[in-house]
C-alpha cells in the first residue's frame, strides 16, 4: 500500500461540520496510515485548521440576541445568546444528534424522545451550538468577500502580492507586468488578459486559472529543485493538486502533490509547504524527528504555518 501525506486547506469551502454531540449513527473512522501535514495540530494527521474562536458578544448583542435560521427550520429555541430556528427530523438512532453545518442546526432524535427532553439537551449544549454558529457566518462572511468578479480591474493575491487584471485584446494569453515606480500602497502588478471587454466572467476566470496553473508548475518545480537536494531525497514525481481540503500530498514512492492555490500566498509560506512534503520523503509521519528534518531548511516555520491558518485565498467558483 502507498504511503501518503497530506496537508490540509484551512480556507476549503464551506464544508458541513458532521458533529453530532451524543451517540454518532457511525463510530469515527480508523486513523490512515499514511501521515498528514494538517493545520492545527501537528500529529498524527493535522486536520483542517478549526475556525478562530468565536468572537464575544458586545453589550448590544447579549440584549438583542442573535437569530440563526436553517432554512428547512420546523422548530425554534432560545439558547440565552441566541434564538436558533432549527431543522427537526425523527430518526431511528438511539440518541439525539446534532449537526451545525453552513445552512444552520440540524437536530435528529428517536421517536421515544419528548420535545422537553431534546430541548433540555439543546440548552446543555448551548455553547457549543451558538459558538459553531458564529463560526459558520464567519467562514461564510469570509468566502463570500473572497469571491472575485471577474471583470477589467479586479483583483487577486499572487505570491502574497495584489495583481490587478487588465483586459487587453493585444496580450497572448495573459502578461504579467511590474511597475517598480509603483507608489506606496499601490499595486505594482497587473496582468493584462488577452480578451476584449465583451469577455464573459467565464472567459476571463478560465484564462486567469490557467496562467496560475502554469506559474504554479514553474514554482513548484523550482522550489522542489531547491530543497530536495538540502533534504537528501529525490521527487520522482511533481503533480498540481486543485483539492479543497489539503495543501499537499507526499508519497513514499517520491511522488509530490502541491495545490495550485499556494500561489497566492508569498514565497516562505510555499516553501514551506514544499519542505514539509519533501521532508515526508524521509519521514512519514509527524515525529520529533520529522519536525526537524522541516526546520534544517525552514527554521521559522511557525509564522508560514499561521499564513496558511489566516489568510484567506480567492474563491474561483
Amino acid at each position: 500500500m502507498t504511503r501518503r501525506a497530506a496537508v490540509a486547506d484551512p480556507n476549503a469551502p464551506f464544508r458541513q461540520l458532521d458533529l453530532p454531540l451524543f451517540a454518532p449513527d457511525e463510530p469515527a473512522a480508523a486513523a490512515p496510515v499514511a501521515a498528514a501535514l494538517a493545520i492545527p495540530e501537528p500529529a498524527p494527521r493535522l486536520a483542517v485548521p478549526a475556525a478562530p474562536p468565536a468572537p464575544a458578544l458586545r453589550l448590544g448583542e447579549a440584549l438583542s440576541p442573535m437569530l440563526f435560521r436553517h432554512p428547512r427550520a420546523s422548530r425554534e429555541i432560545d439558547l440565552g445568546r441566541a434564538v436558533v430556528a432549527y431543522e427537526f427530523q425523527r430518526a431511528r438512532r438511539r440518541s439525539i444528534g446534532m449537526v451545525v453545518s453552513a445552512e444552520g442546526l440540524s437536530v435528529r432524535a428517536p421517536r421515544w424522545v419528548g420535545r422537553g427532553e431534546i430541548e433540555a439537551a439543546l440548552l446543555e449544549k448551548a455553547a457549543w451550538i451558538q459558538a459553531k454558529l458564529v463560526e459558520q457566518h464567519e467562514r461564510a462572511r469570509k468566502h463570500a468577500a473572497s469571491r472575485i468578479e471577474w471583470r477589467d480591474g479586479a483583483s487577486l493575491p499572487f505570491l502574497g502580492e495584489t495583481v490587478i487584471l487588465v483586459l487587453d485584446p493585444r496580450a497572448t494569453g495573459a502578461v504579467l507586468d511590474s511597475d517598480a515606480a509603483a507608489l506606496p500602497g499601490v499595486p505594482r502588478l497587473t496582468l493584462h488578459v488577452g480578451l476584449p471587454h465583451t469577455a464573459t466572467a467565464e472567459q476571463i476566470r478560465d484564462v486567469v486559472q490557467a496562467w496560475l496553473h502554469r506559474q504554479a508548475r514553474r514554482i513548484f518545480e523550482e522550489r522542489c529543485a531547491h530543497f530536495a537536494p538540502r533534504l537528501n531525497v529525490s521527487v520522482r514525481r511533481l503533480g498540481l493538486s486543485s483539492a479543497q481540503t489539503r495543501w499537499g500530498s507526499a508519497s513514499a514512492d517520491g511522488s509530490v502533490r502541491l495545490n495550485w492555490r499556494l500561489v497566492h500566498f508569498a514565497m516562505p509560506t510555499i516553501d514551506y509547504v514544499v519542505a514539509h512534503e519533501l521532508a515526508h520523503l524521509r519521514e512519514m509521519n509527524h515525529s520529533p524527528r520529522f519536525w526537524d528534518v522541516v526546520r534544517s531548511v525552514i527554521p521559522d516555520l511557525d509564522t508560514a504555518r499561521g499564513a496558511l491558518r489566516h489568510e484567506s485565498v480567492p474563491a474561483f467558483d
